[in-house]
């Protein structure tokens, strides 16, 4: 067999994996194995793609929680059952992740493509014409089912078009897909909802899919399972993995990938980016919540704050990652983003109860906050992909899935916490804007009975029309016939602050409280993800990551050399 390095910027078409045949328009829409490892022109274009379908997957997926309280109020749901809206899809989506893990076995492409079409259909028809909370809850559930598999499909297909050496900045991008997403979500409602309903604000993201998958349809491919089941340190290894994938057989390289997978350095690096992603969940799922209920924020200015946060951090991400790939460590980047965000999440925890934080003090808070994350996550991922790899490239997608699996189910439990540690949302969402509205009409009312107190006691003894003559001319008396009028007229409003003040009240109390404690446990998960770091693959020195890049161009060149004395 020989080998000879081929050029692969010279425009050609890549072919078609082996036995494919010659392909036709309808094979080439279901059949996307690439042979050989594409140009550094078209590698790009499919990273890319891959990463704009992210985006939009996840700006469907998000524009509820930007929306909630407008959903909310809609359906007549309570918190609560909105709450597990969220808890149920991300269950779903946890299990789909595992699913995902067959990508490894059928690849990725289509997963992708198809998922967004499904989404795509589902946010722009089903769930803007739900007739029912029970129907908004099931079709969200099928959403995040597709969620869960591109969550595992998509850094698949990037670890796969990305080599080790530019894996970091391939992830950071990849990563701006559900950050983006979400600086898209509060970007377009920041500057539509005054104008559009919620229903609108679904469809807009649904249109967006819909001329992505288009594209995604028929340009994105991905490579032959031969091909992506090894490790790629750097693009000068490509001859060698092309002449490699001749003799490799799939089915035997993805033998035994689960058992290989469900190990410490895997399944406990899973669940330390998870815990550690709890501000970032929150921030998805409770902002809108938090900044309505604690500083009487509308949906658009809560999400415009929340801007801050995702634009420093997209930003950092795909810096990061440029640094990270450069000199060649992950584990420094990990540790210094963890410790700043730390730094940073605990004094958002002691502002966030203070009533006279302003807008721009949460929004340096939240620039920190992101710029920290992104120093964190982007080299975590390239990281994660590259422990994967050594245990066996082959179940890439595998990995991934427990990765999905576990991050999934850990914003299924944190969202399920929430309401039972920050009791207050409850009656603030649920019944705060009545009893504020209730609050302005009765005031005049208000003031009439704060002036009459033991009149108006007196009279609450009876039910309506029960009133003894004598009581009630006593009250018309002491009060005036036009004040009493006022105060009837008013009845459903006091009966509304009567059933529900008390409790809104307390809740407003006590509500910046309970969530300066979430906002802790917050921190805490960000401290335990420290220790995780030592368990992952990695030089911490760039001197020593270095060498070792040195020493494995020596060996592909041994070994291309050996191959090309080899006899055809």
């Amino acid at each position: 067999m020989s080998a000879t390095p081929t050029s692969f910027d010279d425009g050609r078409r890549e072919p078609a994996a082996p036995g494919a045949g010659a392909p036709t328009a309808l094979s080439r829409l279901l059949r996307r194995d690439l042979a050989a490892y594409p140009a550094t022109g078209r590698r790009m274009a499919y990273l890319a793609i891959v990463v704009v379908t992210t985006v939009v997957l996840y700006y469907m997926l998000y524009i509820q929680y930007a929306v909630a309280t407008s959903i909310i109020t809609h359906f007549g749901m309570t918190y609560r059952y909105f709450v597990w809206v969220s808890v149920i899809g991300n269950a779903v989506g946890a299990f789909a992740s595992l699913a995902a893990g067959l990508a490894d076995r059928w690849g990725r492409a289509n997963m992708v493509v198809y998922g967004l079409l499904a989404a795509s259909l589902l946010v722009f028809f089903g769930l803007p014409n739900a007739g029912s909370k029970a129907t908004y809850l099931v079709l969200f559930a099928l959403v995040s089912f597709i969620e869960g598999v591109v969550l595992v499909a998509t850094p698949a297909l990037i670890r796969d078009f990305s080599p080790q050496l530019g894996r970091a900045t391939a992830m950071g991008a990849w990563t701006m897909g559900p950050v983006v997403g979400s600086l898209v979500v509060t970007t377009v409602t920041s500057n539509t909802l005054d104008s559009s309903t919620w229903q609108d604000e679904l469809r807009y993201s649904g249109i967006a899919g819909f001329v992505v998958f288009v594209f995604a349809l028929f340009v994105l491919r991905e490579l032959s399972p031969a091909l992506r089941d090894q490790i790629m340190v750097t693009l000068r290894d490509r001859a060698l993995v092309e002449a490699r994938a001749k003799g490799i057989d799939p089915a035997q390289a993805r033998r035994g990938e689960w058992r290989q997978m469900l190990r410490p350095d895997v399944t406990g690096s899973a669940l330390a980016i998870s815990i550690y992603l709890l501000l970032y969940f929150a921030a998805v799922g409770n902002f809108v919540v938090f900044f309505a209920t604690t500083y009487g924020y509308t949906e658009q200015r809560a999400n415009a704050v929340a801007n801050w946060y995702w634009a420093a951090n997209a930003v950092a991400l795909v810096v990061v990652g440029l640094l990270s790939d450069r000199i060649r460590v992950r584990k420094p980047f990990m540790i210094v983003g963890a410790l700043g965000s730390i730094v940073a999440t605990a004094i958002f925890a002691t502002r966030a109860t203070h009533p006279g934080t302003d807008y721009y003090t949460f929004a340096w808070l939240f620039v920190a906050i992101g710029v920290f994350s992104g120093v964190a996550y982007a080299p975590w991922m390239a990281s994660f992909t590259e422990t994967v790899e050594k245990h066996n490239p082959a179940a890439t997608a595998t990995g991934l899935a427990v990765w999905g699996w576990t991050i999934r189910a850990v914003v299924a439990i944190s969202a399920a916490f929430i309401p039972v540690l920050v009791t207050s949302v409850t009656p603030l969402v649920d019944h705060g804007a009545e009893v504020a509205a209730a609050q302005k009409q009765a005031a005049p009312a208000l003031a009439i009975v704060g002036a009459h107190p033991q009149t108006f006691a007196e009279l609450g003894k009876y039910p309506p029309g029960k009133v003894p003559q004598d009581v009630a001319a006593r009250a018309v008396q002491d009060v005036g016939a036009a004040d009493l009028a006022t105060v009837q007229k008013a009845q459903p409003q006091l009966d509304v602050l009567k059933t529900y003040g008390t409790k809104v009240q307390k809740a407003a109390h006590d509500g910046p409280g309970q969530w300066r404690t979430w906002w802790w446990i917050c921190v805490g998960g960000q401290v335990l993800f420290l220790p995780f770091v030592f368990l992952m693959t990695g030089r911490w020195s760039p001197k020593r990551a270095r060498e070792d890049a040195e020493l494995h161009q020596q060996a592909v060149d041994r070994e291309l050399a050996a191959l090309s004395t080899e006899p055809a």
